[in-house]
């Protein structure tokens, strides 16, 4: 059992530092070195002081024994003098600690940000769902990973400090407390690890996962109220809901009562300090070989060097908890790694940038190849010559948009395209992301400098001449994905890719919720701007500004034909 405990150990203490060096050799590990040579500075000040007052608080008790009226008031003038002093050290520790672990913290996130941002990893592991809340990890236990770990790591650096400091005073006072301490703290150790060690990680990495279960399940019905109001499902909602919370409470009742035991060890060992050291110096306070600050000076420093020594059984609930922390981000690291691009064997898509759309035997699979959706299509859209993609449920149209657009690359064939900037991909619900009626424009690039004008006059070619001035500006802003339906939105979705002016457009059902009035106004916008539409859609309004439909059963096969005349079954 020890063995598996310390190999346990050993792995968790290489996660922690594969997590935490990079911060250490990074771009800011200058400002990390200051502050951190900072803090060891303060610690040494802080434990000088430490001893000042043990040695001071032995003063005081043994002129109070002696009755000794000016040896008492001196040392009290000295210990207000060394309080004046230490406060302030004190109080800057923590905000030098703290302002470490803020940077850190800043670092570490973006650090999560970009790999999780990047390559489209936030989309394939939402695909997969072998990684739960992302975002809790990102959010929370990156913030507590640096906290707690400089946390736990200034309190072990600071027990060493005590530990040199406190030893050689005890030493010179009594070499059974010295003795007896380093077996006391040795037990209490090993006894706290082997107990509790492993089963209290556990529970407290199913707690971590489980919280964040629960709150994605509350956030899901606040996105979708509406829906779910509509079809009156709170009942089913609630009953979900207790059951992520059925789950978490379960979990959190396992962890009350493997905490009661430790608390138990915990106490025990702790309140047997309180009478041992007086016990074991006893006799010799009694026959007058030590005076009695000298007992007090001893049981100030066996408190200190104890204290120094059972780091991990005092701090034991925190450290499985940032031991969790390790694992889970260590295990998203991990997958964001996994998911960063790398050689593309043949039973894979291939992509090559071209200056056309065109698809050689291409087969698609879903991600996991549960399905061949598409066999062996081949098939050429050249500039200004729009596709039409029609199709029963199922049958593979959303899928071959989303092999274009490189998110699936699972089946075999060879693809040319555009660029990523010449092309621009409208789903059936668009995305309206946070900020102002500007940014709804310009996403998905915000940072360019438009005019006014130019915005505007975007408006009124798809019909939402007024939206600017009913919210006040171009500027305002709105949570845009409640206070515009479903038609506006899809609008301003096609009034962004006008913005863009990509070579393509693919369209997902996107004027699924517009009249035929407005729907045949978009259309012939792009026309107009010459971007080629590559449509998903079933309207017959839309056949006459594409000149190719792509018919996909749903077995698999495919047939290509003109547009002209064509007829839906």
């Amino acid at each position: 059992m020890a063995s598996g405990s310390l190999a346990h150990a050993a792995r968790r203490w290489r996660r922690f530092l594969a997590l935490a060096a990079p911060y250490w050799r990074s771009e800011d590990s200058w400002r990390a070195g200051v502050l951190l040579i900072g803090l060891i500075l303060l610690l040494l000040g802080q434990t000088a002081f430490n001893l000042s007052f043990v040695e001071l608080s032995g003063e005081l008790t043994s002129a109070l024994a002696a009755r000794d009226a000016d040896r008492f008031w001196k040392a009290i003038r000295t210990s207000l003098v060394v309080l004046a002093v230490a406060v302030p050290i004190w109080a800057l520790y923590y905000r030098v600690r703290d302002t470490l672990g803020l940077h850190w913290r800043r670092w570490l996130t973006h650090r999560f940000l970009d790999a999780w941002l990047a390559h489209r990893s936030y989309y394939t592991l939402n695909a997969s769902g072998d990684i739960d809340n992302p975002d809790q990890r990102i959010a929370e236990d990156v913030a507590t990973f640096t906290q707690q770990s400089l946390y736990f790591s200034m309190i072990a650096l600071g027990a060493l400090i005590q530990l040199a400091a406190f030893t050689a005073m005890l030493w010179s006072i009594s070499h059974e407390l010295v003795y007896f301490l380093g077996g006391y703290a040795l037990l209490g150790t090993l006894g706290t690890t082997l107990i509790f060690g492993r089963p209290l990680v556990a529970l407290n990495f199913r707690q971590l996962r489980r919280e964040g279960d629960f709150r994605f399940a509350l956030v899901r019905i606040r996105e979708h109220a509406e829906p779910i109001a509509m079809m009156r499902g709170e009942r089913d909602e609630a009953e979900q809901a207790r059951g992520w919370f059925a789950a978490l409470f379960d979990n959190a009742r396992a962890l009350v009562r493997r905490q009661f035991g430790l608390n138990l060890f915990q106490y025990a060992f702790s309140f047997l300090t309180i009478v041992l050291p007086s016990a074991i110096i006893a006799n010799r306070v009694l026959s007058g070989e030590l005076e009695v600050g000298a007992a007090v000076q001893a049981g100030g420093a066996f408190t200190a060097i104890l204290s120094a020594l059972s780091v991990v059984i005092d701090h034991f609930e925190g450290l499985s908890r940032l031991s969790a922390g390790v694992d889970r981000l260590h295990d998203f690291s991990e997958r964001l790694r996994e998911e960063a691009p790398g050689p593309i064997d043949g039973t894979h898509i291939r992509t090559v940038i071209a200056g056309h759309l065109r698809l050689e035997h291409l087969t698609v699979c879903t991600p996991a190849r549960e399905r061949v959706l598409i066999k062996d299509l081949s098939l050429n859209v050249q500039t200004g010559q729009g596709l039409m993609i029609v199709g029963g449920s199922g049958g593979g149209k959303s899928s071959l948009l989303r092999v274009i657009g490189g998110l699936w690359r699972s089946g075999e064939g060879h693809i040319e395209r555009p660029p990523e900037d010449e092309l621009m991909f409208l789903p059936q619900q668009p995305y309206m992301t946070l900020g102002s009626l500007r940014r709804q424009l310009l996403y998905p690039d915000c940072a360019r400098e438009v005019a006014d004008s130019v915005l505007q006059e975007l408006l009124e070619r798809v019909n939402l001449a007024d939206l600017a001035h009913r919210f006040d500006g171009l500027d305002t802003e709105r949570d845009w994905g409640k206070v515009l339906s479903i038609g506006e939105q899809q609008r301003l979705a096609f009034a962004r890719v006008l913005l863009a002016q990509p070579q393509f457009a693919m369209l997902d059902e996107a004027t699924s919720a517009l009249d035929a009035a407005n729907e045949t106004n978009l259309y012939a916008q792009l026309a107009q701007a010459r971007i080629t539409p590559v449509s998903v859609s079933h309207r017959p309004g839309l056949l006459p500004f594409h000149d190719q439909v792509l018919e996909l059963p749903g077995d698999g096969s495919w047939r290509v034909v003109p547009s002209k005349g064509y007829q839906f079954s």
